[in-house]
């Protein structure tokens, strides 16, 4: 009798082969595990929770092209152009102040310098005010050094031998040369020293004291 189609795949083989695929690969489509009956741990972060889209946790690259972190570069050590222009600011407003303050003080300074000229010139004219005792129409001259220069005034006889004698004395005002009394020489001294021309001593008097002869005439 001829075999069945049946006997003749179970003695081959194939139908047992047929049946341990199908019992093999059914526990896989029902609990979607894998072959070897462990539960599919893939695409899971640890401590079970799952990763959505099975990115890498961790260990990732870094930010590239990100911003920067505050601060500024890292490791340039440089201030922020910001605090470097208040920085320079300040120190111009600090320059401004100190030149502005040395310019009060230079001005200051100065206008006291002409007040003091101004107060000595007015007590120097209160002095020599109706002393000077100059003769229109004197015809001896009698020089002397002042200013690095010779001088000289005109003077009579009895002027002149009283000049000599230090009883006399020339102080220069305006310009001017005036022959004065002895005593307004001193006086004059405390005051504004820089314009007696001449007063002989008569206790070092030679004739090379003031540099020229009494009796020089030219």
């Amino acid at each position: 009798m001829a075999e069945s189609l049946r006997d003749q795949l179970l003695k081959s083989g194939l139908v047992k082969e047929i049946r341990e695929e199908k019992r093999t690969s059914a526990p896989q489509r029902q609990g979607g595990g894998s072959a070897s009956g462990q539960p599919y741990a893939g695409n899971r972060k640890q401590g079970g929770r799952p990763n959505p889209g099975g990115k890498p946790q961790g260990g990732g690259k870094p930010n590239q092209g990100g911003r920067p972190s505050q601060g500024g570069r890292p490791g340039t050590g440089r201030p922020s152009p910001k605090g470097g222009e208040i920085d320079l600011a300040k120190a111009y407003a600090i320059r401004a102040q100190k030149e502005a303050t040395e310019r009060k003080q230079a001005e200051a300074e100065a206008a006291e310098q002409a007040r003091l000229r101004k107060e000595k010139k007015r007590k120097v004219e209160e002095l020599l005010k109706g002393k000077a005792l100059n003769i229109a129409d004197a015809d001896q001259v009698r020089h002397f050094p002042y200013g690095e220069k010779i001088r000289r005034v005109y003077v009579d006889a009895k002027q002149l031998a009283a000049l000599n004698a230090g009883e006399l004395g020339i102080v220069q005002q305006g310009g001017r040369y005036l022959v004065v009394e002895k005593a307004v020489i001193v006086e004059l001294r405390g005051i504004a020293p820089e314009f007696i021309a001449l007063l002989v001593d008569p206790e070092a008097k030679s004739e090379a004291d003031d540099g020229v002869p009494d009796d020089l005439m030219w």
